[in-house]
């Protein structure tokens, strides 16, 4: 069965990525229950808002453990935003914060020239760094859709499946084994953000 879990833990656009999904033929529910995590074949972490904020959220949820879990199951799972930076040691926000310590790393906050405005809103393009099943079908170049202040600077540079600039060239989505992570929202970039999640579906 392709069971797919969106977690819910009071933080994100859980219906718009759902209805995604459901655009491509793919079911998903949401859901913060553990348990349910632990029977899906798939799992989905979207985000927005706080570091701070979302690991009291999952702490206080019961999360923290399935979901490390789920990602060392082999499972395939999909980090979204700020469920991106959520899985690396630290952010600099708000003085300093642990996230879940599954990939090393650290989140940044964006310090660049005035006329790059922070947060970092609208179409950017993807620069691929390795080839991976979750953009199969895409293209050097494609847009996609990004609202951010922070990203994210993996300690291990295999880790980097693409590069965005913006000021810089930052880290704009990972990929380890089953493993895959977008700066980007997926759910808001039209048709190229579709095919990721169809091909997230079909893994």
């Amino acid at each position: 069965m392709n069971n797919i879990t969106i977690i819910d833990y009071g933080m994100g656009n859980l219906r718009s990525v759902q209805k995604a999904f459901e655009k491509v033929g793919a079911e998903a529910q949401i859901s913060s229950d553990p348990d349910l995590l632990r029977k899906s074949t798939k799992i989905v972490l979207p985000g927005v808002g706080a570091v701070a904020d979302a690991m009291n959220a999952l702490v206080q949820f019961d999360l923290v453990d399935s979901i490390r879990e789920a990602v060392r199951s082999g499972k395939p799972f999909l980090g979204i935003c700020l469920g991106f930076q959520l899985l690396f040691e630290r952010s600099e926000e708000n003085g300093g914060q642990d996230g879940l310590g599954i990939l090393p790393g650290q989140v940044l906050r964006f310090d660049l020239p005035h006329e790059f405005p922070v947060p970092h809103i609208g179409w950017n393009e993807l620069h691929f760094r390795k080839k991976v099943p979750l953009f199969n079908g895409l293209s050097e170049g494609n847009h996609v859709y990004f609202v951010h202040s922070y990203y994210v600077k993996p300690t291990d540079d295999s880790l980097i499946a693409t590069e965005t600039d913006y000021g810089i060239s930052f880290c704009s989505s990972i990929a380890r084994e089953n493993l895959f992570a977008t700066q980007f929202h997926p759910e808001k970039s039209q048709s190229i953000g579709l095919k990721i999640l169809e091909n997230f579906a079909h893994l």
